[in-house]
């Protein structure tokens, strides 16, 4: 495999230096101009990955020396890196955005089957909205590792009441599914994302939803949820799942959904080995050159325990509040939790602190 440049933002600035830093010449701007960055990682693989450090002085430099195709690609990268993002799902995305999980399943890895019960999810989607959820996630099959998979039919027994119910509060409700027949089906009674972890690749979905006003979010996953863990193998993995996303917003946009319905998600922990997971979580701005909102889901995850002490899902919060922040400081828009108080007051304290 051959592939980038791909470029990392390093060296992250935030206001109200940031302006004062673009202006210099000394950074580039990051997501609009409240944010920069002082520092490039460029990634080239040819058969392995190679990354060089530069500054902005650097790369100006170098700039001059490359191939006006390189030379381009790079400023066309730099540029998509420093816009703002439109809102997504009519939310602003100038903060981190939390999305709340509710798992209507019987055999979910984080919490056994608890919001297994129409009445049971229901409460606990308002309970997260209260919580300072922007976006209640029902999803009704479980994807960890080895599951087997949910006919539809009985998907959409799980979820339809739920998406009806919350939606009918309020609420931003997303559907988290994989079935074109289950994408309608919730869009019918009121979502208004549908989060995909296979990215629309099938025919079907695609069909379905780009015809509607729903937004999208599209996740990176290597295989199916029943052996994507069974040695799953990348060149470089951030880059790896880069180039599959783009190719499917492009895709999509083909389709007619328009770059501002669309968000992605690099998929930690689908397809990945622990590893590769941690590969992505350290070039989580690279996916910003993608020109669309960011979506990362990493709590309770496996991973978690495996870079600590193996503790099981219910006590991965302090994990999952680090992979949040670190998610946040490098620009993503929305996160995926569980616990959304404790994950809201967090990012509020980070923001406090950055902004001084």
């Amino acid at each position: 495999m051959s592939g980038g440049p791909y470029i990392t933002p390093r060296a992250l600035i935030g206001s109200p230096r940031a302006k004062d830093a673009v202006a210099a010449q000394q950074a580039w701007a990051f997501l609009g101009p409240a944010r920069a960055f002082a520092a490039i990682d460029v990634t080239t693989v040819q058969g392995r990955a190679s990354t060089a450090l530069m500054t902005r002085p650097a790369y100006d430099n170098a700039l001059a020396c490359a191939s006006p195709l390189t030379g381009r690609a790079m400023d066309a990268a730099l540029a998509a890196l420093g816009a703002p993002r439109p809102a997504f799902v009519g939310l602003d995305l100038s903060a981190t955005r939390i999305m709340g999980i509710v798992n209507v399943t019987p055999d979910s890895f984080s919490d056994g089957g608890k919001f297994a019960d129409t009445d049971a999810a229901i409460a606990h989607g308002l309970k997260l909205a209260e919580e300072g959820a922007d976006i209640i996630d029902v999803g009704g099959e479980s994807t960890r590792p080895g599951a087997d998979p949910v006919a539809p039919d009985d998907e959409q027994r799980r979820v339809i009441p739920v998406v009806r119910a919350l939606a009918e509060k309020g609420l931003c409700v997303s559907i988290d599914t994989r079935h074109a027949a289950t994408m309608g089906a919730a869009i019918a009674t009121g979502a208004r994302i549908v989060n995909d972890v296979t990215a629309l690749a099938d025919p079907a979905a695609l069909k379905t939803v780009a015809p509607t006003a729903v937004s999208v979010i599209l996740m990176h996953m290597q295989g199916d949820p029943r052996t994507m863990q069974k040695d799953p193998t990348y060149v470089w993995a951030p880059g790896d799942v880069f180039d599959m996303l783009a190719g499917r917003l492009k895709a999509c946009q083909g389709a007619g959904i328009a770059a501002d319905r669309i968000a992605v998600d690099p998929g930690i922990g689908f397809g990945k080995t622990e590893t590769h997971s941690a590969q992505i979580l350290t070039h989580l701005a690279l996916y910003h050159g993608l020109g669309c909102a960011v979506v990362v889901g990493a709590s309770r995850k496996r991973l978690i325990a495996a870079f600590s002490q193996g503790e099981p899902a219910e006590a991965r919060l302090p994990g999952s509040l680090s992979i949040a922040l670190t998610a946040a400081e490098q620009g993503v828009q929305i996160v995926r939790v569980h616990d959304v108080k404790e994950t809201r007051q967090a990012l509020a304290v980070r923001r406090m602190v950055s902004s001084v």
